[in-house]
């Protein structure tokens, strides 16, 4: 393993605009205040150790882990749908060469996790999680299938809206974000204290996909698009 050292790894750290992220302590999302600390954070200026890192191989990417509906003998229940994209940075320019992963529930709402017990049925040909890089212009591309909303024990009667959990890698240790991305209209939006846990209203819909006709497969697939910006006053909203 060697060090990066070249210029291009080195990235000063510039605060979020007021609003654009979730905060810390959202009190209507019950299990904020356990897992944050009461007093306000101290910002240390990053050095090298943060701002490079060593070089490790990705583990090679298998042919259907980006196709998470073919990764079992049998075709998973649900609507399928491609998400798409680009990993960009704050002045527009894409982000080859990024380890995304995702992580999601089937189509009836159920993760293959064994402290999801809600009564809906598992899907033997879905395991929920898929990963891939982007290529030289930024892009990615996702084959699965629309998760379903669930329950959850926040507070009485709440229900999750329709997501997918993404996580991206960068060149260093500590640089991993972690977002989700939301359909577009869905009804549960003002009851998810979660997805209200961004104050900023159009940082939200940064979090929202966008329907894409042209994306779409005749018979076989709806299309989304979902672009990540990893910093800068367009920042897609990261969790903490």
């Amino acid at each position: 393993m060697g060090n990066l050292t070249n210029e291009r790894s080195i990235v000063s750290y510039h605060r979020t605009p007021p609003g654009s992220q979730p905060s810390r302590i959202h009190q209507p999302y019950r299990s904020t205040p356990s897992r944050n600390p009461n007093q306000a954070l101290i910002f240390l200026p990053h050095t090298l150790s943060e701002t490079t890192g060593p070089v490790y191989g990705h583990d090679p990417i298998a042919e259907n882990d980006n196709d998470l509906t073919k990764q079992h003998p049998g075709e998973p229940q649900g609507m399928r749908i491609i998400v798409t994209g680009r990993v960009l940075d704050d002045n527009g320019r894409p982000v080859p060469n990024t380890l995304i992963e995702i992580w999601q529930a089937n189509a009836a709402g159920r993760y293959v996790h064994q402290r999801d017990q809600h009564p809906a049925p598992l899907d033997p040909n879905f395991s929920g999680a898929g990963r891939t890089l982007t290529d030289e212009n930024g892009v990615y591309r996702f084959v699965t299938v629309k998760p379903g909303p669930y329950p959850w024990f926040n507070h009485y009667n709440a229900w999750r809206p329709s997501h997918i959990h993404f996580s991206v890698f960068g060149r260093a240790f500590l640089s991993r974000l972690i977002t989700q991305m939301y359909f577009p209209d869905d009804p549960l939006f003002p009851y998810d204290p979660i997805f209200q846990s961004v104050p900023d209203e159009k940082a939200r819909q940064r979090m929202i996909s966008k329907f894409d006709l042209e994306l779409t497969q005749p018979q076989w697939a709806l299309g989304f698009r979902f672009d990540i910006v990893l910093r800068g006053p367009e920042a897609t909203p990261f969790e903490a």
